[in-house]
């Protein structure tokens, strides 16, 4: 009954360190809670099981909020996705090789390209869709079985695709965003086919809204030293934008409302 209660008691602590920071780290919980360090990692271990917290080296960071399927997404924060895709299409050139991978800001991204010839890649039908019209631009999509809920598609056939394609741009979607943790996923075949083009693309860019900036999510995608670009909205925390900016990330604002 005590055990239980200081077991509560320790999680409550921990979650209420956490979002109050932002992150935690084992070694200062155990000393400030006056137990082990095992203790303490057995602590975060059940409480990422329980979806309180995503487990990383050394500690967790929240978890990265889970935003639901594209369609619903699509309807959240539209005017700051917005935005951010038009700090992100400043990076685009006429002539490149584009990849947009599936996401509500990628597809905010891809509305916003400027008029210019381009190549687009996406797995993304929606964003397919987007750029129908757009007589200028050269469309590849990558096909294979279509993950309703990343609405994309995913699996051996969409890796084939894009295999041999080395884009001048990758855009890449993200669940969660985090200097020490990098670029995170929520499902593992998502995660594996972002991986495949971002390492074989020349350059990677990244756009989030500010409540994935300092989460994670399962599945690691992209470490911090192989970003190139971050475009945050215009409220993004000062410490994180430190933070990538020492490993060499250029991060873009999105201009305030």
């Amino acid at each position: 009954m005590t055990a239980n209660l200081l077991l509560k008691q320790r999680h409550a602590l921990i979650l209420q360190q956490l979002q109050a920071d932002g992150r935690v780290l084992a070694l200062d919980l155990a000393r400030q809670l006056e137990v082990s360090e095992d203790t303490i990692r057995r602590d975060l271990r059940e409480m990422a099981a329980a979806g309180l917290c995503q487990r990383v080296y050394g500690g967790a960071l929240p978890l990265a909020p889970d935003g639901g399927s594209l369609t619903q997404r699509q309807h959240e924060a539209p005017e700051s996705k917005a935005r951010l895709a038009q700090s992100a299409v400043s990076l685009v050139r006429a002539g490149q090789v584009l990849f947009l991978d599936a996401g509500s800001t990628n597809l905010a991204i891809a509305t916003a390209l400027p008029p210019l010839t381009l190549t687009v890649i996406t797995n993304a039908p929606a964003i397919a869709m987007a750029l129908m019209e757009r007589p200028e631009i050269e469309l590849i999509l990558a096909g294979g079985r279509v993950d309703r809920r990343a609405g994309a598609s995913l699996g051996p056939q969409a890796l084939r695709t894009v295999e041999r394609m080395h884009p001048d741009l990758c855009f890449l979607g993200a669940c969660g965003a985090d200097a020490e943790a990098g670029v995170t996923a929520f499902n593992y075949d998502e995660a594996e086919f972002k991986r495949s083009i971002a390492g074989a693309s020349r350059a990677v860019v990244v756009a989030v809204t500010s409540d994935k900036l300092g989460t994670a999510a399962p599945f690691g995608v992209l470490a911090t030293g192989l970003l190139q670009h971050l475009v945050l909205e215009a409220n993004a925390d000062a410490a994180h934008v430190a933070a990538f900016e020492r490993q060499g990330v250029q991060v873009l604002r999105a201009r305030a409302r």
